[in-house]
């Protein structure tokens, strides 16, 4: 199953080379001076609807589209999408003469959702003296390239559509070529994005492998200094076993100057390094201390190169720097690619909803803050996250990090105001309209927010933090699982058989973890 658009490429009469793009309309505004102080620069694309399906009988088409029978159109309402499209151009679909299919583009699955796969269809105005509307304008294909070549912070950006229904045909950003069996996605230019099945958290499947091998070297590099040179670059290679196979067809068709960049030790991001190790054991491995600590041998046993920051990579020709970026972990780092002013942030951001921060590795909310304003400032004209599709309105989706968490912190403070002690109320109180079965990762954010609040000192002085954190163990796993198993009888109509296993897991789990506790405090 995907949903469908379609993209029109209409033909400038006047010059054969140009063709319309239109200023895209940014996600709506925070009304918050603060987050509204930082605004995305224009984003330009080719013109899109999405494509529905035919309601009622099917009626003759009054528009032909040549090459239509290539793939089937005709479950799709195409007429009035095209109406749609042209309509809010200013023109009329008679203005564009004869129309014929482009292409259609099948996204990879990143997920959660469906797909959307994109029909692209072209046309040109029959009258060359059409007034464009305000937010219209004719660009040619090399001065894309060129802007996509320029790219400065906060400048003028040319979008997905174009790149990939029209550039990426036309220019070649990179010399490997994708395995035929791996689905993927080019956007920004030479950057690859392969969704691959992964131990990562509902609700994403998959991480994506994202990889660098520029076509020619350029002189982005100058004479910097760098921290490791290569000729490809991979970024979190965390796929399932069952994919191995596959991702060792994309190490070994790589140039053997290959360079790895961890964003962080979770296994959805580092399964598939000891495939890399065999595979290519020249590869240079990149990654903060603090995260291959927790990388084990099995995974990688050779050396690494250890970065905390502001360290140059080239690869190809291409700068990318590391940004340090804790918060999620306390080794998290991010890339910043300096030729397209992309951001791959690694966890720290998700295609959609937020991110899960791990207490367990150093996961901090003080830190979550400061490298989310980090990432402001850098201005980058797209965010890369390892689940889910690149971002094309970076400062709005931080901004809204930002808002969302301190909404939920503002709510737990409030929570605790009005007398709510155990991390398991909190939890409740806060999270109510939260699946249940959420709640445990839910618990690891509100112990985070609470500390947050305790460095602020904004926590009541009635409130003792000592008493609270001893409701984080197996005080909150009991109380959360007899919850959950009950809401599971009374709603899911759970059988008595699986509510005696499940309890019998809940008891196994608590002897286990008072143990635990026992060995460790001995």
């Amino acid at each position: 199953m995907a949903n469908y658009n379609v993209a029109l490429i209409l033909k400038n009469p006047l010059n054969d080379s140009e063709f319309l793009l239109v200023k895209q309309t940014p996600p709506p505004k925070f009304n918050d001076e603060e987050y509204d102080s930082y605004v995305d620069s224009d984003l330009w694309d080719l013109p899109a609807i999405q494509l529905n399906h035919i309601q009622g009988e099917k009626s003759e088409p009054t528009i032909s589209i040549q090459g239509s029978e290539k793939i089937n159109l005709g479950k799709f309402d195409i007429e009035s999408a095209l109406n749609q499209i042209v309509e809010q151009l200013g023109f009329g679909v008679r203005d564009g003469g004869e129309w014929k299919l482009w292409k259609c583009v099948e996204e990879p699955e990143f997920g959660p959702g469906l797909t959307i796969h994109t029909v692209y269809i072209m046309g040109k105005l029959l009258d060359g003296n059409q007034i464009l509307q305000e937010g219209c304008k004719w660009m040619s294909t090399q001065s894309c390239i060129n802007c996509l070549a320029e790219v400065k912070p906060s400048t003028d950006r040319v979008g997905p559509l174009v790149v990939i229904g029209l550039l990426n045909d036309l220019v070649q950003w990179r010399k490997w070529k994708v395995p035929p069996t791996l689905s993927y996605q080019e956007y920004p230019p030479g950057v690859i994005l392969v969704p691959m099945q992964s131990r990562t958290a509902k609700p994403f499947l998959t991480t994506n492998l994202i990889v660098f091998a520029p076509d020619s070297v350029s002189d982005d590099c100058g004479n910097h200094r760098f921290v490791a040179q290569g000729e490809a670059l991979i970024v979190d290679p965390g796929c399932r076993s069952e994919f191995h196979e596959e991702l060792l067809k994309v190490v070994a068709s790589l140039p053997r100057k290959l360079i790895v960049f961890v964003t962080h030790h979770h296994r959805d991001h580092v399964d598939g390094l000891s495939i890399i190790q065999k595979c290519n054991p020249d590869a240079i491995l990149l990654a903060h201390e603090n995260t291959m600590c927790r990388i084990g041998k099995d995974d990688w046993s050779l050396g690494y190169t250890s970065v905390s920051g502001s360290e140059d990579i080239c690869v190809g020709g291409q700068r990318l720097t590391v940004v340090f970026s804790p918060g999620h972990t306390d080794g998290h780092v991010a890339l910043l690619h300096a030729s397209t002013n992309s951001l791959i942030v690694g966890d720290h951001c998700v295609g959609q909803g937020s991110a899960v921060l791990d207490i367990t590795a150093g996961g901090n909310m003080t830190d979550y803050f400061q490298s989310t304003y980090k990432f402001l400032e850098l201005s980058p004209h797209a965010l890369i996250p390892m689940h889910g599709r690149v971002n094309l309105w970076p400062k709005h989706m931080l901004c809204g990090y930002l808002k969302n968490r301190r909404a939920r912190e503002a709510a737990i403070l409030q929570a605790i105001e009005n007398g709510v002690e155990t991390l398991f109320d909190i939890v409740a109180n806060v999270y109510s309209e939260v699946p249940r079965s959420f709640w445990i990762p839910a618990a690891s954010n509100v112990r985070l927010h609470v500390d947050h609040l305790a460095d602020q000192n904004k926590l009541p002085k009635e409130f003792s933090i000592l008493k609270f954190r001893k409701t984080c163990g197996l005080h909150f796993l009991l109380r959360w699982a007899w919850t959950y198993l009950r809401f599971q009888v009374r709603y899911q109509k759970l059988s008595m058989s699986k509510l005696l296993i499940g309890g019998a897991a809940v008891a196994g789990f608590a002897v286990f973890f008072s143990i635990r506790n026992k060995l460790i405090s001995q």
